[in-house]
């Protein structure tokens, strides 16, 4: 069976369980609190050197960590990865992207704020901006489709909603963003999350 560590607070974390979740695949979840420093620990560092959630041990033993790279490998030969090769590769930019352009600022405001206790206006501005930033090119490639990538829900989606559904914990006020709003809810009946 595979074995998750992971920190619900995550929304990287919550990736895994509920790529697992959607596709059935059983899994054991390992609780971690990253705020209490529990990935530091020797016996986590000696499964994962890097020292981060989430981490799954598969069920030959292997051990693999990032996110993205774990909701890939569980959803092989699934429908969260189009059969279109051209759809794949534009569900890895959206993968790539959110890593890069979207959680190191959505995320980020948001576990300052709501983890750490900072109020908005001590956050960085160019934080702020780059979120924001970030939301809008979300919407944008949300103009013509009910998903990021074809017509039904895909690893894009569930690697973006992830933090997105969140981001007014981080003080980025989706309504500012309508056509976010009504993807996030599609989203999250498409993957049955409460």
């Amino acid at each position: 069976m595979l074995t998750v560590y992971g920190d619900s607070i995550s929304g990287n974390c919550l990736k895994v369980k509920w790529t697992a979740e959607k596709l059935a695949i059983p899994y054991r979840w390992r609780e971690l609190d990253v705020l209490r420093a529990e990935t530091r620990t020797p016996d986590f560092l000696a499964l994962n050197p890097a020292g981060q959630v989430p981490l799954v041990i598969l069920p030959d033993g292997r051990a693999l960590a990032q996110s993205n790279a774990i909701i890939v490998h569980l959803a092989e030969g699934s429908d969260l990865i189009p059969a279109d090769s051209y759809d794949r590769a534009k569900m890895f930019e959206w993968l790539f992207w959110e890593q890069y352009s979207h959680e190191p600022y959505v995320a980020v405001a948001r576990f300052q704020m709501a983890y750490l206790g900072k109020p908005r206006h001590e956050l960085d501005s160019k934080l702020v901006e780059r979120g924001k930033a970030a939301l809008q090119r979300l919407a944008d490639g949300l103009e013509e489709t009910d998903f990021l990538v074809g017509n039904s829900v895909s690893l894009a989606d569930v690697s973006l909603v992830a933090y997105t559904r969140v981001a007014h914990e981080g003080g980025f006020d989706l309504a500012a963003w309508p056509r976010v709003v009504a993807w996030v809810a599609r989203v999250e009946a498409a993957l049955g999350i409460v």
